[in-house]
């Protein structure tokens, strides 16, 4: 197997109905490839357009560590168990499902579309109970620097999830900008917006996304156009 396996962002699975246009990075729902089911501990990686004053009605999960972060617009999040958020770009949202949560994420405007990518990694422990965080990050954001947005195992992470063996780091680059990705066993480097270029691999643009395998520490450089890159380390995997 090859250190480092790109993934187009057409190749991904894709749902599109009057108000959602949503692409699957990984089997999700009614699509299912016994082949690409996860990288590492990172189950569900979904890029969702939707409509204004749309969304997704309550529905439950469970023992399951969900995070969201928006790229445009805003997101309003309800759940059973009280909490009742606000999220727009900039703002990390954390669920942990845990014994059974029910929830709703619509978009909050009624002329905007909202776009955002929703992330699922399974917890370290089953059955803790359900959990809700949110925390405004735009004034600790740097340039062309990763940052900790979510983590089991990273002390100066903005939110915590419930898995020590995961961190999901983010980073906004200048053009021809480098960061250097985690040495851990399973990386995956989606971008969000823009382009970048890993050593020895095709170009990366908008919505591709790579899954390093043991790859050790190597630099990702954003494009002409720079890049917003959304990178999962995680240091175990799923069965």
């Amino acid at each position: 197997m090859s250190a480092i396996e790109v993934r187009p962002a057409a190749e991904r699975f894709h749902t599109e109905i009057d108000w959602l246009d949503s692409w699957h990075s990984f089997s999700f729902g009614e699509f299912y490839d016994p082949r690409n089911t996860h990288h590492g501990l990172l189950r569900v990686l979904n890029d969702d357009v939707v409509a204004p004053g749309r969304g997704f009605g309550m529905h439950p999960h469970r023992d399951m560590e969900i995070v969201t972060w928006v790229l445009d617009g805003a997101l309003e999040h309800r759940d059973t168990e009280g909490n009742v958020g606000l999220i727009t770009r900039n703002v990390a949202q954390r669920m942990s499902a845990g014994t059974g949560i029910r929830h709703s994420e619509t978009n909050a405007s009624t002329t905007e579309p909202v776009h955002l990518l929703q992330m699922w990694v399974p917890p370290d422990t089953p059955g803790i109970p359900p959990g809700y965080e949110q925390q405004d990050v735009g004034d600790r954001l740097e340039p062309d620097a990763l940052f900790p947005l979510a983590s089991g195992r990273e002390d100066r992470a903005a939110i915590r999830i419930h898995q020590r063996d995961a961190t999901l780091w983010v980073a906004r680059l200048g053009p021809g900008r480098s960061v250097t990705l985690p040495a851990a066993p399973f990386v995956h480097v989606f971008v969000a917006e823009g382009g970048a270029q890993l050593p020895d691999a095709p170009p990366l643009a908008t919505g591709d996304a790579a899954r390093l395998f043991d790859a050790g520490a190597i630099d990702l450089t954003a494009g002409d156009d720079g890049a917003h890159v959304v990178v999962w380390e995680t240091h175990a995997t799923l069965a």
